[in-house]
């Protein structure tokens, strides 16, 4: 009977291993307490405290509107950060890089589940901003 335990605990050891070195894969920015909202036409990001990130984030949005309007609060100290949007129909309809401050709008895009990408190169700071149905 102990041989099975010592295998069954050598397994269950590997597979918690697994699973726990998995989860920074999957989700590049958990260290940097990400704050995402998704909710029905408003959808708010935050990071703080970013080192060296690097990826692409996809997020699926419901818009009921044509429009959207995209406010900016980052705190950039290296690298870039940039968000771009996709309409329901993936036309893109807005993109620009994350900065310190800035209110604007979308162009007219197709109603219902837009995407929303940000792109992080070797990006340093705290990366906000939030879209909002117009």
């Amino acid at each position: 009977m102990r041989p099975i335990l010592s295998v069954l605990a050598v397994v269950t050891a590997l597979v918690a291993v697994t699973v726990l070195s998995g989860c920074s894969d999957k989700n590049p920015i958990a260290p940097f307490q990400p704050e995402v909202i998704n909710n029905a036409d408003a959808f708010q990001f935050q990071i703080t405290a970013a080192r060296n990130v690097t990826t692409t984030l996809n997020y699926s949005w419901v818009n009921s509107g044509t429009r959207a309007t995209i406010n900016h609060a980052t705190a950039r100290q290296q690298g870039s950060a940039t968000v771009t949007i996709f309409d329901a129909s993936d036309q893109q309809v807005y993109t620009h890089s994350l900065v310190a401050s800035a209110t604007e709008q979308s162009a007219v895009g197709v109603a219902g589940t837009w995407r929303v990408r940000i792109v992080f190169g070797d990006f340093d700071g705290a990366a906000n901003f939030r879209v909002e149905k117009l």
